[in-house]
């Protein structure tokens, strides 16, 4: 099913305010760290968004990760505070960890030789 224009611009609007946001933490924080927000999928009735995140580097991912779901009411309201004006509910916000790059680095390995996969 294809996304509507309202949708992809509910997801855009989230995927920008939400990495600033990240962006602004980690430069607060004393650990040195990456947040970046790679993909956010809204539903057709804009009530859930889902919120796809990269976490470098990988040793920080479930501790950030474990934060973030902690305190996902404090992301809604702070995402209602940036659109409140422009949607009339303010979506639950669900987060993902985006593993993609990891993916693609691992099969690039495999494709080398250089993976847990025999050679024939």
């Amino acid at each position: 099913m294809n996304e509507s224009n309202r949708q992809r611009k509910v997801a855009q609007i989230i995927q920008e305010d939400f990495a600033e946001y990240f962006r602004k933490q980690a430069k607060e924080s004393k650990q040195t760290f990456l947040v970046t927000v790679s993909d956010v999928k809204v539903t057709a009735d804009l009530s859930i968004a889902k919120i796809y995140l990269s976490i470098f580097p990988t040793e920080f991912r479930t501790q950030i990760m474990k934060e973030i779901n902690e305190n996902k009411a404090q992301y809604r309201n702070f995402m209602g505070q940036k659109m409140g004006k422009q949607v009339r509910i303010i979506p639950e916000v669900n987060f993902y960890l985006d593993t993609t790059l990891d993916d693609v680095e691992k099969i690039e390995k495999e494709l080398k030789g250089e993976g847990d996969n025999p050679i024939l």
